[in-house]
């Protein structure tokens, strides 16, 4: 069994390779890449005493769940790319990760022409790292808690369409109630959704269900990478969440608003 996995390269994303690389023969890994650094070094987020200071948070959690990069299993072949580039190479070059059984999105950019067309045909799969259709677009899981809505934090495996974190839900993965601090609880959703995804495809029970669609009306963000800077970074260290309000906001979370909500 092959799959493909269109991803980038912060632990995160080869924690996830890794994973998949223990259920599948082989994996192709088409990796867009940004720096290790954000925050220090100037990339998709500026270089700013904030950022800094906010992604500090963000890389300890992520070592903590992660680990460090490192190189991929013997069964993965890499294809690393600048970020966004990936929409502007010529189609043949992807060659043989074009005939996969799996093709799974998570933290690439936005897919489009060609390739966005195949990946649809292929019933790809994108785990967005959000509560979608409530939280939708950029640093999801982020804003939720930022809402004080901690019980919206999680990971939505859904299908891949032309739009963006739109298309129909195969099910919601959640991170169990827990004392966790915020940071962690980002990280540890990450971790369950990308677990739940390898188990599915182990069980070879991905598409046991139909998806369900999105209802666009009960959508309570909508973020793009502009919206988070450093007003709001910096309001937010200030007035985080306890892991006392996160364990209480997750105990009570409504399941209800969830399609066949993964616990893990």
């Amino acid at each position: 069994m092959k799959v493909t996995v269109l991803t980038s390269n912060q632990p995160r994303h080869f924690r996830l390779i890794d994973k998949l690389c223990a259920v599948a023969d082989h994996v192709y890994a088409i990796q867009e890449c940004t720096t290790l650094f954000p925050g220090k070094r100037a990339d998709y987020y500026p270089r700013t005493a904030i950022m800094e200071e906010y992604f500090s948070h963000v890389l300890a959690a992520e070592q903590n769940i992660f680990g460090d990069v490192a190189f991929p299993p013997d069964n993965c072949t890499q294809l690393p790319l600048f970020l966004g580039d990936v929409n502007h190479l010529p189609f043949h070059v992807f060659g043989p990760a074009l005939d996969s059984d799996y093709f799974i999105v998570f933290g690439a950019s936005y897919i489009k022409g060609e390739l966005a067309d195949l990946m649809i045909a292929k019933r790809a799969v994108n785990i967005h790292m959000g509560a979608s259709p409530y939280y939708r677009g950029n640093s999801c899981n982020f804003w939720a808690i930022h809402d004080h809505k901690a019980d919206y934090v999680s990971g939505t495996i859904h299908m891949i369409t032309k739009g963006l974190d739109n298309g129909p839900i195969l099910y919601h993965a959640l991170p169990k109630p827990q004392e966790i601090e915020p940071f962690l609880l980002g990280m540890t959703s990450v971790a369950v959704a990308q677990d739940s995804v390898c188990h599915h495809i182990k069980n070879g029970t991905l598409f046991s269900t139909e998806p369900v669609a999105q209802d666009r009306s009960q959508e309570l963000r909508y973020t793009k990478n502009v919206d988070f800077h450093d007003e709001v970074a910096e309001k937010y260290l200030r007035a985080m969440p306890t892991p006392t309000d996160i364990r209480h906001q997750l105990e009570h979370r409504d399941l209800s608003k969830f399609v066949r909500p993964y616990i893990g």
